[in-house]
């Protein structure tokens, strides 16, 4: 009778031991750290031990087993294979890093099938796109990264950046991720509050997005608007990267909002004190200044003397000697010093004159009008044709107030 017992006890014990299967889930208790390179656990309720490789202990790198792992820890485990042989206590490899992608790939798949975006770290920036981090390996290509080309994608690597669920396969490990229609439902709800709030003549603040030779485009807030070369500072601009960097903070002001187009024209230099403002003062009359030449007329020069401030250096002005046109003594981009003769900050007008600094010859005329005296009537410059008033800035009465009152004498 106790044989028999014994007999039963022995089958019960045997009956209650759990077969392991490659695929099963288990609980594993950690008995010891091999090496520091895998963890040795005994499989609960099954009487064999596995071993689970420090690669295989987390989704994320292992540096050190024992951060991770200690003995006495219980870990849920999904076996992959069968090592060893009977003989050997049927030994089996485990996987914690498996079971843990395996719970990622549901919650993601669940975010699939509800629309719902996930946010993930950079990790590396590879040929044709960006790996990243989402629990499980993530792919972005290089094409649904943002709305606009990147040259250098390893400017992304290390961000955290928010990513719509293009595809996803657990089977095969696959997850195609997409940052553009992140950007593009952005940019969507920034242009329509910008738009809807903006308004030619308002001046804000922006950053500099990128620039061409054209101009430079400003950041406003989701929204960019272009500031033309000409519209960058009163100073001639070549190129805006001369003036400008990447990133730069600027104020600038709105000339013109197109909803339609989705088009911002904007100015820097409109927000900057004007060229003209306390002329009076910067160009009082009899002040000396120096200036560059900047264009030459049949009539005369005009002079740069403050950046975007030219005055008229009548030809009467430019010398004491006679000189037929005032290319014959000047040039373009020549510096020269100047009298201001008599400024309009009204009109935004600034004669000039060269000769005023220069001691007069003896025998020579006080202007440049001097023609042969007897019967022959002097010659008096077209001033109308010369200096039309829309391109010189200078009335005609300006122009020739001089000649009338040398010809009455």
């Amino acid at each position: 009778m106790a044989e028999i017992e014994n007999n039963n006890a022995m089958l019960e014990a045997l009956d209650s031991i759990k077969q392991v299967n490659v695929g099963d889930v288990v609980k594993g208790k950690v008995l010891q750290i091999d090496d520091d390179r895998q963890a040795i656990v005994g499989i609960e309720d099954a009487g064999v031990e596995g071993i689970v490789p420090a690669n295989q202990l987390s989704t994320k790198p292992v540096d050190d087993i024992n951060e991770v792992v200690k003995v006495g820890d219980v870990l849920d485990l999904v076996v992959i294979s069968k090592i060893g042989s009977d003989k050997e206590n049927g030994s089996y490899l485990l996987s914690h890093r498996r079971l843990e992608a395996m719970k990622v790939w549901n919650e993601i798949q669940k975010k699939f099938e509800d629309g719902e975006t996930i946010t993930a770290k950079v990790t590396q920036a590879v040929k044709g796109g960006l790996v990243v981090d989402a629990g499980v390996r993530g792919f972005v290509p290089a094409s649904m990264i943002t709305d606009h080309y990147v040259e250098d994608l390893k400017q992304f690597v290390g961000q955290e950046l928010e990513f719509k669920i293009i595809e996803i396969e657990p089977s095969e490990n696959r997850l195609i991720l997409s940052h553009k229609e992140i950007v593009k439902e952005q940019h969507e709800a920034a242009a329509k509050k910008v738009f809807n709030e903006l308004a030619a003549g308002d001046v804000i603040e922006g950053k500099v997005a990128r620039m061409t030779n054209f101009g430079a485009f400003i950041d406003l807030g989701g929204v960019d608007g272009l500031v033309h070369v000409s519209e960058i500072s009163y100073d001639h601009v070549d190129k805006p990267s001369d003036v400008l960097s990447a990133g730069q903070e600027v104020k600038v002001k709105v000339l013109s909002v197109d909803p339609e187009r989705e088009r911002i024209s904007l100015s820097i230099k409109q927000t900057l004190p004007g060229p003209w403002d306390d002329i009076e003062e910067k160009a009082a009359e009899g002040t000396v200044l120096d200036g560059t030449v900047k264009r030459l007329t049949s009539f005369g020069a005009f002079v740069e003397v403050f950046p975007g401030v030219e005055g008229l250096v009548h030809i009467s002005q430019i010398s004491h000697k006679h000189i037929a046109t005032p290319a014959d003594v000047l040039k373009a981009g020549q510096e020269v010093k100047v009298k201001v003769i008599n400024v309009d900050p009204a009109q935004q007008r600034l004669g000039l004159s060269i000769k005023a600094l220069e001691e007069k010859p003896e025998g020579e005329e006080n202007n440049n009008n001097r023609g042969n005296r007897g019967n022959r009537r002097p010659r008096r410059n077209n001033y109308a044709t010369d200096a039309p008033e829309e391109e010189s800035g200078f009335t005609l009465g300006d122009l020739i107030g001089d000649e009338l009152k040398n010809a009455g004498k």
